[in-house]
Formats: structure tokens, C-alpha cells, sequence
């Protein structure tokens, strides 16, 4: 069957993607200072242009996401919606991740041919990666002393005020962390999830002092370590159940998620089969894949960096390699749902649900 066509004038391909003015954006710098321009730059103006191509799909992605997140309470009807996207968002990461290798064809000695005229560009200047990172949570309070600095002195000043804007909206970070606190299931008439989850926590780690007390395999010494671990391990749960203990995290900065909205994401990770759970356990799970694979892109540009310049100062005036290695592991966006593992227990210790919980959080509710 054919196509019915809905334009009134014609679609032709290269003016439809306004390809004699994109593929005519490509300029590179060192044929304005030697007789021939360096090979190797028309290389990495494209990479670097693809990377600005798919930075703005991302951004079209994420912004969607944070408008349905911004409404009073999200329409169970855009979970699908906002899985499918932030998907993609990954499928687009990956894709960046491998963009690298082609970049890496070009060998430091190809890069010093035009390296030097390229000072103090950098990927500093980059507004959309900025956009893209306050967007997820990443604001300027969370950086490194030298990104505190130096963050907004690389940009004009009309970059900057946008950016500065952007920094006191509510991030996806900040909307993820709304939407967990309202998660209606933690107390119920006849069942409370923290109560429950701190008796079997309890129980467990008792039944494990025990057989670790009893076995007569382990050497005074490492009977003693397990010991001191099993204790350890208690004292990182009861941080959940005392008020106090949580904001001491908070202040320090080892933990930025508020006490209810991660206690409701270890509810759903935990009872991530009943099936009112499973699409926020998905979502709960993407945005995971997304702060993984940035914290991938970032550690294989840092490599990269390493191979092509050593140890010499970054072209936007950072220590180059030693800073991106820094911010490799800093820069993460939601580092409480990497840490859920921590406060997990097998299924065969999960408190039962009543009846009447389990049939609201079922299809048939």
C-alpha cells in the first residue's frame, strides 16, 4: 500500500536535513596558519560535532522526562513513555562510548599538528554536556574544587547566565527523589514496611553471628573479622532507621537522596515483582544504566586523554588527565540507587506482604 502524501510541497532529502549548510561546518583551524592543514583535524572536528548532535537528542530525551515528572503526581499511563526514552538516552550513550575508538585512529603525533591552535578550546565549553549533567542532578555544589572554579570561567557570559539559571530548577535527580517519597505502599493499616524489613534485617544478621560463632572451620582471627564485618553491615542498615544517623550522612555528604525516598527504593528493588512495581523498578534501573555508562565514557575519555597528551596541561588550562581521572568516579548522578545492593536481603527473607497489600499492588487493583 502505497504512502498518502500529507505535504503540499515536495520533500527533497538533502533539503529536508539542510545538508549543503551542515556539511559545509566543518572548518578546520591549522590551514589558516601552515601551507596545509593538518589531516587528522577534519577527523576531530566530526567526532566532536557528532558528539554536539547526540548531546541535543539526549537533551530532547531528558527534558520530556523531567515535564512528566514535573506534573503533581505522574500518570501512571507515561511510565512506558518514560522508560522507552530514557532507553534510548542509553541506546545514544553507547553509541558515544564507541565514537571513541574511531577518535583513538588518530595517533598524539596527529594531534600535535593542530593541537596547539586550538587553545583555550576545550570540551570545558561544551554547554550541552554542562546542560545535560545539571539536568540529571549534577549541580555545582556536588563538583570538584577545580569544576567549583573553573566551571563557569571558560564560558561567555551568556552561556553562563543559562546555566546558572538551570542550576536552580529541579533536576531529574531532585523530581526521581519527589516521586519516591509519595510511594503510597511504606505504612499500611496493618503492615509496616520499615518495622518488617528492620525485624528480618535483625533476624538475618543474628542467625549469621551465629553460625559464624559455631563453625569450626575459621581461625580465631578471621572468625573476628567476619565478625566485625557482620557488625559493620549493621551499623550501614541502621543508619535507615534512625533519623538522626541519616542526616549526619546527609551533612557529610556520603548520601544526597532523603531517608523516605530511599527506603521506598529499596521497597521497590526489593518487591520489584509485584506488579505495581515492575515499571518503576525498570525506571529505577535506567537511570542506573545511565550514570553507569557516563561514568564508562567518562573513564575511556580519560584513557584516551592519557594516551593522546601524557601528562601535559588540558587545552582549557585543567591538569588534563589527572582531572579527568578525578571526576571519572565524583561526577555521578545517582549514586543511592548503585548503593541499594548494600541494603538488600535474599527473597527468602523478605516479610511476607498481607493480602490486602498484595491485592492493591496487583493487576487486579
Amino acid at each position: 500500500m502505497c504512502a498518502m502524501q500529507k505535504n503540499q510541497t515536495p520533500c527533497y532529502y538533502g533539503e529536508y536535513l539542510d545538508l549543503n549548510r551542515f556539511l559545509d561546518t566543518q572548518n578546520p583551524v591549522s590551514g589558516q596558519y601552515q601551507e596545509n592543514e593538518a589531516h587528522d583535524e577534519m577527523l576531530f572536528i566530526i567526532v566532536h560535532q557528532a558528539y554536539e548532535l547526540w548531546f541535543k537528542q539526549v537533551l530532547h530525551e531528558l527534558r520530556s522526562i523531567i515535564v512528566l515528572f514535573s506534573a503533581p503526581e505522574l500518570d501512571e499511563k507515561n511510565y512506558g513513555k518514560i522508560i522507552q526514552r530514557l532507553d534510548r538516552v542509553i541506546k545514544i550513550q553507547k553509541v558515544l562510548n564507541d565514537q571513541i575508538s574511531i577518535l583513538e585512529t588518530m595517533t598524539p603525533l596527529d594531534f600535535l599538528d593542530f593541537r596547539d591552535y586550538l587553545i583555550p578550546a576545550s570540551g570545558f565549553q561544551s554547554l550541552q554536556f554542562k546542560e545535560i549533567e545539571i539536568l540529571l542532578g549534577l549541580k555545582m555544589k556536588y563538583r570538584i574544587n577545580f569544576d567549583k572554579k573553573s566551571f563557569y570561567n571558560r564560558l561567555n557570559e551568556k552561556d553562563r547566565t543559562y546555566l546558572m539559571d538551570l542550576e536552580e530548577q529541579p533536576s531529574l535527580f531532585d523530581l526521581i527523589e519527589t516521586w519516591l517519597a509519595r510511594m503510597p505502599f511504606l505504612e499500611n493499616d496493618n503492615f509496616s514496611f520499615v518495622s518488617s524489613y528492620q525485624t528480618a534485617l535483625d533476624e538475618m544478621i543474628k542467625r549469621d553471628l551465629d553460625i559464624v560463632s559455631k563453625v569450626d572451620y575459621l581461625s580465631d582471627k578471621d572468625r573476628e573479622f567476619q565478625v566485625n564485618d557482620l557488625k559493620k553491615t549493621r551499623e550501614q542498615f541502621e543508619a535507615l532507621f534512625d533519623q538522626n544517623t541519616f542526616d549526619q550522612l546527609v551533612n557529610d555528604g556520603s548520601v544526597r537522596m532523603n531517608r523516605q525516598s530511599l527506603l521506598a527504593a529499596i521497597f521497590i528493588n526489593l518487591y520489584r515483582d509485584e506488579p505495581a512495581f515492575q515499571q518503576p523498578y525498570q525506571l529505577l534501573e535506567k537511570l542506573t544504566d545511565i550514570d553507569e555508562l557516563f561514568t564508562q565514557w567518562r573513564h575511556r575519555h580519560t584513557v584516551m586523554v592519557h594516551r593522546m597528551i601524557g601528562a601535559k596541561i588540558g587545552t582549557g588550562g585543567s591538569s588534563g588527565h589527572d582531572y579527568l581521572s578525578k571526576t571519572t568516579q565524583n561526577n555521578r548522578f545517582f549514586r543511592e540507587l548503585f548503593n541499594i545492593s548494600t541494603f538488600l536481603i535474599p527473597r527468602s527473607e523478605l516479610p511476607d506482604l498481607p493480602k490486602k497489600l498484595k491485592n492493591e499492588m496487583g493487576f487486579n487493583h
